[in-house]
Parts: C-alpha cells; structure tokens; sequence
C-alpha cells in the first residue's frame, strides 16, 4: 500500500501525540522521599479497572505503533534529522563518557548503580564504591573500555544482594549500556570512531533497548502502577508534578498515579519496540528534561545513562545504513522453529 508524504507527516505527527501524555514520567521516586522503602507494594492497585485499561491501552499502543512504523513509514522517519547521524561512528565513546560520570556521581554519594542502592552501611560498601568509581573514571577515559563494560555487566548480581531483584531491574540501563559497549567499545583513538558490522551493531541496540526500556518498565511498576503510596508521597511533596492541575484540571490523585505509570510503561515499552526511534526520543525527551528545573543535579547525573541511550538511539536512527538495525527484534525463522519443536520432542 503506497502511503504519500503529507500522510506520513500526518501519521508521525499522530504518533508524537500519542506520546505526549502528561505524567510525573520520569522522575525517580525514590530519590526524593524519604524512607521509600517504607510504602508497601500494592498490585491490586494495578488491577482496578481504570489501571488495567490503561496498562491495556499501552500494550495496543505499542503494537500499533510498531506495526504502522515497519508497514507505512520510512527509515529514517525524519529526514530533517540526517545529520544526527552523522555522529554514528562515536557514539559508542559518547556513550561511555555518559556511563563514567554516571558511575562516578554515584559512587561518591554512596550508591551503586543508582541513587536508589544505598551501599554505604553494607558489609563491603567501601569496595563496592571503590570500584564503581574505578569503572566510571575507566569509562570516561575510553581507553579499552571492553574488559570495563564486562566487569560492570557482571557487577549486576551485587546489586541483587544489596537490594534484591527490584532494585537490579531497576539498574537494566546501566546493565544494558555496559552489553552495548562490551559488544561495540569505542576505539582508543581520541575521538573513539568505530565502524562495527550491522550482525555487531544490531545485537547491541537490541541489549541497548531491553536495558533502557526494562528499567523503564520496572520503575513505572515499583514506584507507580503498583506503589501508589510512594507516588502519592512524592505528588504530596512535589505538587508541580500534577501538570493536570496546572491547567486547572482537577483530577484524582490516584488517577493521575495510573496515567503517570502507564506513560512511563509506554515509553519503556516503544523503546524496547525500536519502532520511530527519532520521534519517541524527541518527544520522551520532554517529561525527561523538564523535571531537571525541579530536581536538579540528583536528577541529572542520574539520568545521564538514559540521556545516553536517547542519545544512541537517535543517532543510529537518524543514519540510513543503521537505522533498521535499531528497530531489528529477534525473529525466529521456519527453520528454527522446527529444530526447537524437534529438540523438545526429543
């Protein structure tokens, strides 16, 4: 089905609607309430039929927007963005200076990973800081990054021994970053360029986009569709967050918790989509960027892996030799099928 220019331009429009929902998005409860671990888990609140809908809704999104991308729409989806792509062959050294000073911002507040995995009254908590920061000063200084980005992958069960499986779900983008550039490390030239083959690259932005949009989904779980408590203290404490209320529209506090959620279970799961890559950047970029005037520098130094993953994925988006790649998920052929109906068999 041919689908002209001023239809695509309708439809992209159309998607960057979809995803300009108003929400708190992406601000990290748990780094500005004290005592988070107190608010109990409730997952009857994410199955009261308003919550459920709207978790519903989000899958059908998702969906849709992959299909009409792959079927209707071109790759790159905005041509305006070309030259982004012309950062390709660094982005991979970008990426690692993100992840460094990520690394060392947390280890020098006593956390690991995120500001949420507090270490310093744990037995080793020392070490553990110690070689946080080892790893963020290796990263940012790009110098054979491989062995640094494996370390960091194989650091994530320390995290599950600290705060338990939530809390390592929740540090996936790190994790996710550390597979990307254990697959593609930058070169140690200065400026890192490095040309990786597409069956490489590919497996990267896959593990890019299950970190990022696994962390996404998580915390739009832990601290909202089935913490509604966490996300009532930090409207409670934040009330600007309430974007509703700002334009003078009344609505429920824990009504806007659901809409919060599900925006951020979109998000999460469009990433992990790899469907319009430069569209959903821009447009998660917005919640992203605009709690910076709120929480400050806690808010950016933590987000700077994330800004990091954007960062990736709208440049590889944006290049027309890479773009597909981002949007790639694994298929099964015919022929995979039938050899694991007949090991199972067997």
């Amino acid at each position: 089905m041919h689908i002209t220019w001023g239809r695509r331009t309708a439809v992209i429009a159309a998607s960057a609607a979809i995803l300009a929902v108003p929400g708190t998005a992406h601000a990290h409860e748990k780094w500005f309430v004290d005592d988070p671990h107190s608010f109990p888990t409730d997952w009857a609140f994410a199955l009261r039929p308003v919550t459920l809908s709207l978790i519903v809704a989000v899958v059908l999104v998702t969906a849709l927007w992959r299909w009409v991308a792959v079927r209707y729409l071109p790759t790159p989806e905005l041509k305006p963005l070309r030259r982004v792509g012309d950062l390709v062959p660094y982005v991979p050294r970008l990426l690692a200076v993100h992840l460094g000073v990520s690394l060392l911002a947390t280890a020098v507040t006593g956390h690991f990973l995120t500001h949420d995995l507090d270490v310093r009254q744990v037995t080793g908590g020392d070490a553990i800081l110690l070689l946080e920061g080892g790893l963020g000063v290796w990263f940012v200084a790009g110098v054979r990054v491989r062995p640094a980005a494996l370390l960091l992958a194989l650091s994530g069960p320390l995290a599950l021994l600290v705060t338990g499986p939530v809390g390592l779900l929740s540090a996936m983008d790190l994790l996710g970053v550390a597979v990307f550039l254990a697959l593609v490390p930058p070169s140690d030239a200065p400026s890192g360029r490095v040309e990786p083959d597409a069956a490489t690259l590919r497996r990267a932005l896959l593990a890019l986009r299950l970190g990022a949009g696994g962390a996404l989904i998580t915390l739009a779980f832990a601290e909202k569709l089935a913490n509604p408590a966490l996300a009532r203290e930090t409207l409670r404490l934040y009330p600007q967050l309430d974007v509703f209320a700002l334009v003078g529209i009344q609505v429920p506090a824990d009504t806007f918790v659901a809409i919060a959620g599900a925006t951020e279970l979109l998000f999460g799961l469009l990433v992990i989509s790899g469907a319009l890559p430069q569209v959903a950047v821009l447009v998660a970029g917005i919640p992203f960027n605009a709690t910076l005037i709120l929480f400050g520098g806690t808010e950016l130094l933590g987000h700077l892996p994330v800004y990091g993953v954007f960062l990736t994925l709208l440049a590889y988006g944006s290049h027309p030799d890479t773009a597909p790649l981002v949007r790639r998920l694994p298929r099964l052929t015919r022929r995979r099928l039938v050899a694991r109906n007949v090991e199972v068999a067997t």
